[in-house]
């Protein structure tokens, strides 16, 4: 079996990343001791790796960073996504660094051993990043134990078993369990206590109701939301289209999250269907909940080779002609050729022309397949949070119900 290039240390290498074809990367462990399985992607952000650890999109997967410096920042309380990581493991260049940050409260290696997340430094991350960019994202098991000993064809058994991500609901492992309210507003810094999150604007009432489909969502998509002076309610991913309009929303929001979308249509696109059968009731939906609203229109879906996952997308608005950096993080996308009539591309990818939203002709229903939330990422696309507002306010003047 090929055995990648390893890092020169001190002590003997006592983590490893084996894939399903038998590929060993061997290198030096972090974070909790044990073994995970999943599917290896890579990340080209260069910022915001708490935030992309507590991304409950990456359930299932093994993320490689391949920006080298990891840790500078630490981690703390506030900066995450989700309160507990759904991704499996790390794949990182160099040793973690140490936190150099006025809010670190925890170095990144204690961050990891808390949520029991098995990581490995030392590896030569482009060589891994090449294999997956060509070959495609493989299965494969992240291994750290302190004595070093390794039944690598255990390992790749274990890996080659691993069923992936077809076929696979994973958004039913990281939704929430009950409905809730959430009035947590975006970062203000100088907030009392160290606190940077700051609550919604200080107005008699919001302005609009949202119920926010949980399929795996992410706090500042949530903050977003609430920022723009709505009151969000966040359901579960199987709520019916029943417990969700007796909340009366002004909109609804489907949400990011991991696995196949087919898998989960199973019992949302349903709920979708009876959604879009109220013509004036605004829809938005992200990434999970883009390709949820596609498929509940018609439409199909289709894995990626190795998916897109960064912060540095272009990504074209086909209405404006204007280019938006973005933040990515899926392995599946819709299908342009298999949108029915009246559902039309509204982006579109400048890296591999994979589509990148839609929109319902003549009604106020779109989706987009990046993050607008930027976090981490870049704020070009914040104004889709504008436009559902707006999308909602006009439906208000209108006397929607």
């Amino acid at each position: 079996m090929p055995v990648q290039p390893t890092a020169t240390k001190t002590r003997e290498p006592d983590g490893i990343l084996v894939l399903a074809d038998g590929t060993v990367f061997r290198g030096y462990g972090v974070g909790a001791e044990g073994e995970a399985v999943g599917e290896i992607v890579f990340n080209t952000a260069m910022t915001g790796y708490q935030e992309i650890l507590t991304d409950p999109s990456y359930a299932g997967q093994i993320i490689t960073f391949t920006f080298p410096h990891i840790g500078n920042v630490g981690t703390n309380e506030e900066d995450i996504e989700t309160a507990t990581p759904a991704a499996r493991g790390l794949v990182i260049r160099a040793d973690i660094t140490e936190p150099a940050n006025y809010r670190a409260s925890r170095h990144l290696d204690a961050w990891l051993r808390s949520y029991n997340l098995v990581g490995i430094s030392g590896l030569d991350t482009r060589a891994l990043t090449r294999r997956i960019r060509d070959a495609g994202a493989p299965n494969g098991v992240i291994a750290h134990r302190a004595d070093g000993a390794f039944d690598v064809e255990a390992l790749r058994r274990k890996a080659a078993d691993w069923p992936g991500l077809v076929g696979m609901d994973l958004a039913k492992e990281v939704t929430c369990r009950q409905s809730y309210g959430w009035e947590e507003g975006v970062w203000r810094p100088g907030q009392p206590n160290g606190q940077g999150y700051g609550g919604r604007p200080q107005t008699d009432a919001p302005a609009f109701r949202v119920v926010a489909m949980d399929f795996g969502i992410k706090r500042n998509i949530l903050r977003n939301l609430t920022n723009l002076n709505c009151a969000v309610t966040v359901v579960p991913a199987d709520a019916s289209a029943e417990d969700i309009l007796r909340h009366e929303p002004d909109g609804v929001f489907l949400s990011n999250g991991p696995g196949d979308p087919e898998a989960t249509g199973a019992y949302a696109i349903p709920t979708l269907k009876a959604l879009l059968d109220k013509p004036d009731l605004p829809l938005f939906g992200i990434c999970l909940g883009h390709q949820m609203l596609a498929l509940a229109l018609g439409a199909r879906t289709a894995k990626m080779h190795h998916g897109h996952h960064g912060a540095n997308h272009p990504v074209k608005d086909l209405l404006t002609g204007r280019v938006e950096i973005t933040s990515q993080n899926h392995g599946f996308v819709v299908d342009e050729k298999s949108l029915p009539a009246g559902i039309v591309p509204s982006h579109v990818s400048l890296f591999d022309g994979s589509n990148e939203g839609l929109r319902v002709e003549g009604r106020p229903v779109f989706s987009v397949q990046y993050h607008p939330e930027a976090s981490p990422g870049p704020r070009d696309s914040h104004y889709l949070f504008e436009r559902f507002v707006d999308a909602m306010s006009e439906r208000k003047k209108k006397g929607g119900a």
